[in-house]
């Protein structure tokens, strides 16, 4: 008897979405509480928190009817043979504009344009929605209508020129892998990712945004001051044109081996006048660098990158599997997407697992910043995200476990307490 992947796939994705539900209206309750929490009282002002708190449940309602439409589209797709249908469309288009429909790359480019196509329909009222009304509302959104679109455009030209020889090279790997096809993907797929943590900063960031060097002044030496005593090779220290988008805020650093480099959003620079907090906020950052939590990371990514391809291979040519789904012919980024599909519950742990951890590396990298004697800028620092951000003020514990990867704001502020209780 074959089993029934197809049925047992569907009826999991709304179990998931049910418990999913669950948590979300646990987060509901939890951000209508009119009330701050004890550790935050006269940390965050009243009109702050009366702010968050509305634009945490303008977000949540949201949330609830793009998660409702999702799941019932993903699984109608899968459960009326949407997704075979497709497949077999793309294809018999293919001779209509003289190409050869038995030729797997083409049907599959071919086919892969058609979802493009079908997911930017479907996901652009929601995208413009929760752009030009919930984030506009709240006075978060700085782009125009235009500008919108031409960065939808640009995405979709790096699609076009990125994705063809990215998935004509997989389908050829598995093709002719034999043996080793799981030692050949993961391979490729490394090399991929370092050429594109290579070029993305330097091709791709700058169609989008616009990067600045940060101007001499006492802000840069601190920062210059502060990588220098940890040893961090910074090359070069940038401000990104994130107010051109959003008002949200943020700091991040890339770069291999000798050539680091740290980017500042200008909405950081202009919410933290204090320097001493913007400069707290990158001694964090750094924390994870030196305490190797990138590394970790990424090696970690490999090992389960390498892991998902084994499995890959042991499942690719499953009669049961395809016919599951209904298709009755077995191609390779087919079986890569129902493969997927069916390790779904591994998926959950897996990303459970991470968001543990990457909480406890939120934790040590503020001890780091802490040990720094960053510890006070820290928490004026991370308050002021939390203000400037309009992020949750309360939140569920049951909901953040499970769906935050950085802990919640309360519980940052008490480890650093806790910390400077410990040295007192």
């Amino acid at each position: 008897m074959e089993f029934p992947y197809m049925e047992a796939v569907v009826c999991f994705m709304i179990l998931m979405y049910l418990f999913e539900t669950y948590l979300d209206l646990r987060q509901h309750a939890a951000l209508k509480l009119p009330t701050l929490p004890k550790t935050l009282e006269g940390v965050i002002s009243q009109e702050k928190f009366e702010k968050s708190r509305s634009y945490s449940l303008d977000k949540s309602h949201f949330h609830f009817v793009h998660e409702f439409f999702s799941t019932l589209m993903d699984s109608s797709m899968l459960f009326f043979g949407i997704l075979p249908w497709f497949w077999k469309k793309s294809g018999s288009l293919l001779p209509l504009v003289g190409l050869d429909a038995e030729n797997e790359i083409l049907h599959t480019l071919a086919f892969l344009a058609g979802v493009m196509i079908w997911s930017q329909i479907t996901d652009l009222p929601f995208s413009l929605y929760s752009t030009f009304v919930i984030e506009a509302r709240h006075g978060f959104n700085k782009q125009t209508i235009w500008l919108f679109f031409r960065d939808l455009i640009k995405g979709m030209c790096l699609a076009i020129v990125l994705g063809p020889p990215i998935v004509s090279a997989i389908i050829v790997i598995v093709q002719k892998g034999g043996p080793y096809l799981a030692i050949y993907l993961w391979a490729f797929m490394f090399v991929l990712s370092l050429v594109m943590m290579t070029i993305y900063p330097v091709l791709i960031a700058p169609l989008f945004n616009k990067f600045t060097p940060l101007p001499e002044g006492d802000l840069r030496l601190k920062i210059e001051k502060l990588a220098s005593s940890l040893s961090f090779p910074l090359k070069k220290l940038f401000v990104v044109d994130g107010s051109t988008r959003s008002s949200h805020s943020n700091a991040y650093m890339y770069g291999f081996f000798k050539n680091k480099r740290i980017v500042l959003y200008d909405t950081l620079i202009q919410q933290c006048k204090n320097d001493e907090e913007i400069v707290a906020v990158i001694a964090h950052e750094l924390g994870h660098w030196k305490l190797n939590h990138t590394m970790y990371s990424f090696i970690a990514m490999q090992i389960l990158t390498f892991l998902q391809f084994g499995g890959y291979t042991l499942v690719r040519n499953s009669t049961d599997l395809f016919q599951s789904f209904g298709f009755d012919t077995q191609p390779v980024l087919i079986g890569l997407i129902l493969y997927q599909h069916i390790i779904i519950p591994i998926q959950h742990l897996v990303s459970f697992g991470f968001n543990l951890v990457s909480r406890s590396f939120e934790f040590q990298a503020d001890a780091f910043a802490k040990k720094l004697g960053y510890g006070a800028a820290l928490r004026a620092g991370l308050v002021k995200l939390q203000e400037e951000n309009l992020s949750a003020m309360n939140t569920d514990p049951w909901y953040s476990a499970y769906h935050y990867s950085h802990p919640p704001l309360v519980e940052r502020l008490a480890a650093i307490d806790e910390l400077e209780k410990k040295e007192d």
